[in-house]
């Protein structure tokens, strides 16, 4: 008799799910398969990989050395209506707060501890969220881009649930929700291009390139996203977690132009170069979105509160901020908790670096040129990056050993 499946791993899909599952053109030969793009194949974890790991001058630079100076988010700083109509306010990681042409729409909800299946192992934040979840006040939707640990919260989706909100989410996790109480009618499940309307607002699943999984075992059933809202004056995307690829451009051509654009720009690594970008693909990502222009302002997320990568915890801010300046695209680097309009006067200053571990500052690096589509070309399997990701399906390692 086989052990039950622990609640934080959710569960899978089955019955009518499953069988909607089999039918996207984004499922073939059992799995989800990414979008066609060139890239080197990821490399799995070796002796390159651990030694990186496990080099105690490394580790230490992987974790801020002092305090990080979250913002003392209050109730007030809500109270007033944005003036320009679209506020934003970071979390930590990819956690956003977006009021939108009068609603509020939190995207990746991570208000626990680890983002880990078990409450005494893996990869614990290096901050306090801004501001407890229930005094955040009420919301219209909450939007998850997929299901690994460090973007779908089993204790934060329990407390979201009591305040019947709406929650959007790739094809698949609904499963998890549903386990976790979560009643059907408060679901909108979606396939990359479907949409749903709540309130004023239009919320689209759009490409990704990542993969998923919350098990010991991840047969890639559940999709990944990122998406786009947007409502009568206002337009915004979250990145969720993606490599780099050409269909950028295109999302950006269907839904653009973006007021504000939440992009994935940590956790990356030569050992999964596929699955997560760097600052400067995060740049080259915003730029495309916008028609190769520099438009719209960006706001770097997945960064800062959760140890998941190789690189130096404060790496991520500073090549963002040296990318940006390169090619002229307007940055925000807000510290955690800190709301700010993306049309107005933006948080700029480098907070991380009176807090980051001693070390040599960040070498920046050129924004890649746009990718060009490969016609043709097969989308690729995820099941080689599986593995390969701390805050993925597999089992996470304690504090200092993964992160």
């Amino acid at each position: 008799m086989s052990a039950p499946r622990p609640l934080s791993f959710g569960a899978p899909p089955s019955g009518e799910r499953l069988a909607r599952i089999h039918r996207s053109p984004n499922f073939a030969d059992g799995v989800f398969v990414n979008p066609a793009g060139p890239g080197k194949p990821p490399r799995g974890p070796g002796p390159g990989l651990l030694r990186t790991m496990l080099r105690k001058a490394d580790r230490v630079r992987r974790r801020p050395a002092g305090d990080v100076p979250v913002h003392p988010f209050t109730l007030s700083d809500l109270a007033r209506p944005a003036v320009s109509g679209l506020r934003l306010t970071w979390m930590g990681h990819s956690s956003v707060l977006a009021e939108i042409d009068g609603h509020r729409v939190l995207f990746d909800p991570v208000w626990g501890e680890r983002c880990s299946p078990f409450s005494f192992i893996g990869p614990r934040r290096v901050h306090p969220v801004p501001v407890p979840l229930a005094e955040l006040g009420p919301l219209d939707a909450v939007v998850i881009s997929h299901d690994h640990y460090d973007h779908l919260d089993l204790p934060t989706i329990r407390q979201l649930v009591r305040t019947g909100t709406r929650f959007a989410v790739p094809l698949g996790v609904g499963a998890h929700l549903e386990r976790w109480g979560v009643p059907e009618r408060q679901i909108a499940e979606l396939d990359w291009n479907e949409s749903v309307g709540v309130g004023g607002l239009t919320l689209t699943a759009t490409p990704a390139r990542h993969f998923c999984g919350r098990g010991l075992r991840n047969p890639q059933h559940t999709l990944w996203a990122s998406w786009v809202v947007a409502g009568p004056e206002h337009r915004i995307y979250h990145s969720g977690d993606t490599g780099y690829f050409p269909g950028f451009a295109e999302i950006g051509e269907r839904h653009g132009p973006f007021d504000a654009t939440m992009i994935q720009i940590g956790a990356y690594s030569e050992f999964w170069p596929d699955i997560h970008m760097t600052p400067e693909e995060g740049l080259r990502t915003h730029l495309d979105l916008s028609g190769g222009t520099p438009e719209g302002t960006l706001l770097p997320i997945h960064w800062g509160t959760f140890n998941l990568a190789p690189h130096p915890w404060d790496e991520p801010g500073e090549r963002t901020l040296a990318a940006a300046e390169s090619v002229g695209v307007r940055v925000a680097v807000p510290p955690p908790g800190k709301p700010f309009e993306p049309d107005g006067e933006l948080p700029v200053a480098p907070w991380w670096r009176a807090v980051a571990a001693p070390g040599p500052r960040a070498v920046p690096l050129p924004v890649p040129p746009a990718a060009a589509t490969a016609p043709g070309e097969a989308g690729r399997r995820p099941d080689a990056d599986v593995g390969a990701h701390p805050a993925g399906g597999t089992v996470p390692q304690p504090d200092g050993a993964s992160a």
